[in-house]
């Protein structure tokens, strides 16, 4: 409070300073008489301006201490706010320190669980792949039976057909005409026979 009231103290005896070191200049710049209207004019602009200071300072006084005083209020709140965040940040630079130092340690741990993956991977495309094959040879063994037999067997009836015609051709040349009636008879009586 003594502090407030020697600031204004201070500050009035520096603005009536001012008034008269104006004053004493406009008196020292001419001849040395100013006339009476003159000092009268400048006690009036002085007194204008001492009530025109007193007015502002008294109606304005609250509104821009309270307006200064928001502003240290909001200044200080900025500064803790500024504080809360810069020990984060440092708290997360501390972190990321941390895991930098911890990072080798993590690529290696990762590479080697790379390459364990991998080696299963071909282990399991290697696997995959054998049976495959196996399962491909063993389609091919059956498709290569199956083909066989049906060789086989197209080649039993060719046999067959061949063998039919040569009976036939034999058949032919060496047959009688007495045995070819004979051979109607006889088919005649099976005939009758099954009758």
């Amino acid at each position: 409070m003594k502090n407030t009231k020697w600031k204004k103290n201070a500050t009035a005896a520096l603005a009536l300073f001012l008034v008269l070191s104006c004053a004493a200049a406009a008196y020292a710049s001419g001849d040395g008489a100013i006339p009476r209207e003159k000092w009268m004019d400048l006690l009036y602009r002085a007194m204008n301006f001492a009530g025109l200071a007193f007015i502002l300072v008294f109606f304005l006084k609250k509104p821009f201490s309270d307006g200064l005083s928001s502003r240290r209020a909001g200044i200080k709140d900025q500064l803790e706010a500024l504080e809360s965040r810069k020990a984060e940040a440092e708290q997360l630079y501390k972190e990321a320190e941390a895991k930098l130092a911890r990072l080798d340690e993590e690529v290696n741990s990762i590479i080697t669980e790379a390459v364990k993956q991998g080696e299963a991977e071909k282990a399991k495309i290697v696997a995959d792949a054998e049976r495959n094959a196996g399962d491909i040879k063993r389609q091919a063994e059956m498709a290569i039976a199956h083909e066989l037999a049906e060789a086989k067997t197209r080649l039993k009836g060719e046999i067959a057909e061949q063998a039919v015609l040569l009976a036939e051709e034999l058949v032919k040349k060496n047959i009688q005409p007495a045995d070819q009636s004979r051979m109607v008879e006889l088919s005649l009586e099976k005939v009758g026979g099954i009758q």
